[in-house]
């Protein structure tokens, strides 16, 4: 699997969007040493120095794939994997966050055009940001140390494997790696929805097409399609 790479740009995933309107084919990946204007989800910045994985691949979706929004848990199966092949045993957090020793290391962006999704990885290999809101951490914290060339094509070897699987066995083998993978059933989380509230319950599982199953207080479940989640 070819991986080009750039020293810089202000975006992975905008520029492989832009490559995937002039017919760019479905398995390209492009590369970035460092991004100018890095985003991760729900319009945030990603901050992107030199050192991290900065890396963006294009899915062409068929009328005959699972759900589109599906391919969040197949990324969150091949990142978590491919950190595992360089020593580091990260949990998957939903829907497609890893976190290391309870701290976040890495974030996926899914973005579409028509029939092109482009899914940007951003890991911390070398170095992480301080937030306000969430413990980050890096794989050098942890003193491993892996050339972000090395981890993209090991994650572009993965993501191949899965996707195929994805396509030609349906979602339930992904959604049973990523719930192996993730964080227990019965853990505490706080989801905060887009319309500003938050949500407190117990992780449950997946339901078939990703959602999270939240188990409240009450008795009652509720499925969560968007929002943040916070391990408790």
């Amino acid at each position: 699997m070819e991986v080009a790479t750039v020293a810089a740009t202000g975006s992975t995933n905008a520029d492989v969007l832009a490559l995937a309107a002039t017919g760019a084919p479905e398995g390209m990946w492009l590369r970035a040493e460092a991004q100018t204007a890095g985003r991760g989800r729900q319009g945030r910045d990603w901050v992107s120095p030199t050192g991290n994985l900065y890396a963006t691949t294009l899915v062409r979706v068929r009328p005959s794939d699972p759900p589109a929004a599906t391919l969040a848990l197949v990324a969150a199966v091949a990142l978590q994997e491919a950190i595992a092949v360089h020593g580091a045993d990260a949990r998957i957090k939903w829907p497609n966050d890893l976190l290391l020793a309870g701290a976040k290391l890495s974030g996926i962006l899914l973005e579409r055009q028509g029939d092109a999704i482009a899914i940007g990885f951003g890991v911390n290999v070398a170095h992480h940001p301080a937030l306000a809101d969430r413990a980050t951490t890096s794989l050098a914290d942890h003193a491993i140390h892996v050339d972000p060339a090395v981890l993209v094509e090991t994650l572009a070897e993965g993501f191949a494997r899965w996707l195929a699987r994805w396509r030609g066995e349906g979602i339930a083998p992904v959604r049973h790696r990523w719930q192996e993978r993730a964080h227990p059933a019965g853990t505490a989380l706080t989801v905060r929805l887009p319309d500003g509230t938050a949500l407190d319950g117990l992780f449950d599982r997946l339901d078939g097409d990703g959602a999270l199953i939240l188990r409240l207080a009450d008795g009652t479940s509720r499925a969560i399609h968007a929002g943040d989640v916070f391990l408790l």
